[in-house]
């Protein structure tokens, strides 16, 4: 029985890290239905990225409020779960604080006294952000793809943060040894009079309570990621290093419609040249994407790494002018369609069976679609370099290649270049007629 507490620590922790191993797996399975990217060019600056973007959070802080309490609980949140390797070993070998017993006790007092100081910061920080969701009722957190489960999750999360700082503040002010050593307890020494009366037993039976929930807890926070947006936690270092690298207005050229476009400009062009046959060798099965198996396994990437801040939308012109676009909603449509194709091949041993959804139609309109304006507003203002546009471009690139479903304008305009060279109505010998005009 002496080892009793030690072997259901055992069985927890294992068991906790394993079901988080078990949707991992999923997670890379379900990224890996999108098409292969090459990411071995610019190296140096993908690095850079991560070390400024995920790492420095710099796009973050452009909005100082919302940043600089997002770095707070970021840094705070990392920094306190070190304390989670003296949680396991304590847990794991039966003994109590043993960073207290192999550390300096200056160099202990001070860990633990920073991790009681941003314990606190987190707190105000949280409390912050929960006001600023639920009462002031910030605008970008009021969009319809927000109500529901999305809006519960925000919330939810919150909670999470809450109940995890009370408890290590509870942990420490209960700990009557750690209280008597009197190096660290920065902030428990604020909380420890709350508990004056209680025996030291009681004490003790507080701040074990503390100590199990608070392990048990953070089992639960770990994979409850997997469920949630913060997910981002893991998959923003990723992100950021495939990211875009390129200038923002510069497409993907497919070499197969490049070849025949250069055929169509060059009179001289002999069409059943080499080049020809070449080009015709990599046409692609479809063109363009109308489910997410047809999208890139970055952009899959980036819909599962989409923190839901609607920073995007918030700078989407076609958004604030009332029209349907969201980009936040199509990272979250396109994160929501993948998760049900993962769903169907899990039910299918491994296989998907056509289930009559796609992303295109089911979940993204095309009115949706056809409301940017590809200004790129929303990949400059995310935070851990998401693309939506990459997405809304491929998908128009199937309504117009594979089911000529463009708008009459744009139908028009590509009819007069097939026809006449240029997107305007008239043919290439009256196209000068304007110099004769007075």
């Amino acid at each position: 029985m002496e080892y009793l507490p030690n072997i259901i620590f055992a069985i927890l922790l294992i068991a906790g890290i394993g079901y988080f191993s078990s949707n991992v797996k999923k997670l890379i399975r379900n990224i890996k239905l999108g098409h292969k990217v090459d990411a071995s060019d610019h190296k140096s600056e993908r690095w850079k990225n991560v070390v400024n973007i995920a790492l420095g959070q710099s796009k973050l802080v452009k909005r100082p409020v919302s940043g600089f309490l997002h770095a707070i609980v970021y840094v705070g949140f990392i920094i306190i779960n070190i304390e989670v390797l003296e949680i396991i070993i304590d847990g794991l070998f039966g003994t109590h604080r043993i960073g207290q017993q192999v550390l300096p006790t200056s160099l202990y007092g001070f860990l633990i006294g920073s991790f009681e100081i941003l314990a606190v910061l987190v707190l105000v920080s949280v409390t912050v952000f929960w006001i600023r969701r639920n009462v002031i009722k910030i605008k970008r957190f009021l969009s319809p793809e927000m109500k529901g489960w999305p809006k519960s999750d925000g919330n939810i999360i919150l909670y999470f943060e809450v109940v995890l700082m009370c408890l290590f503040l509870v942990m420490n002010a209960t700990d009557t040894i750690f209280q008597t050593a009197g190096s660290g307890n920065v902030i428990s020494q604020f909380i420890a009079p709350w508990f004056e009366g209680f025996s030291e037993g009681t004490l003790h039976l507080i701040e074990k309570a503390a100590w199990w929930i608070h392990f048990v807890g953070i089992l639960i926070f770990l994979n409850y990621l997997y469920f949630s947006k913060h997910l981002h936690i893991l998959l923003a270092f990723p992100n950021v290093y495939y990211g875009k690298v390129e200038p923002k207005g510069k497409f993907n050229n497919l070499e197969a419609v490049t070849a025949e476009v250069k055929l169509m400009m060059d009179p001289d062009a002999d069409p059943y040249a080499a080049p020809a046959e070449t080009a015709e060798d990599e046409v692609p099965a479809k063109f363009g994407a109308s489910d997410v198996m047809d999208l890139s396994q970055v952009q899959l990437l980036n819909a599962y790494t989409c923190t839901e801040c609607g920073r995007c939308t918030s700078e989407c012109p076609a958004n604030l002018t009332g029209k349907k676009l969201s980009p936040r909603k199509i990272m979250m449509d396109t994160r929501d369609r993948l998760e049900e194709v993962g769903k169907n091949i899990d039910a299918n041993n491994g296989e998907f069976k056509d289930d009559g959804k796609q992303l295109l139609g089911d979940y993204i309109t095309n009115e949706e679609l056809w409301a940017c304006t590809t200004c790129n507003a929303c990949v400059e203002a995310c935070p851990v370099s998401i693309d939506p546009l990459s997405i809304i471009i491929e998908m128009r690139r199937y309504l117009v290649m594979e089911q000529s479903a463009a708008p009459m304008e744009l139908n028009n305009m590509m009819t007069n270049i097939e026809n006449n060279g240029a997107p305007w109505p008239y043919n290439q010998m009256d196209r000068l007629n304007w110099k004769d005009e007075k």
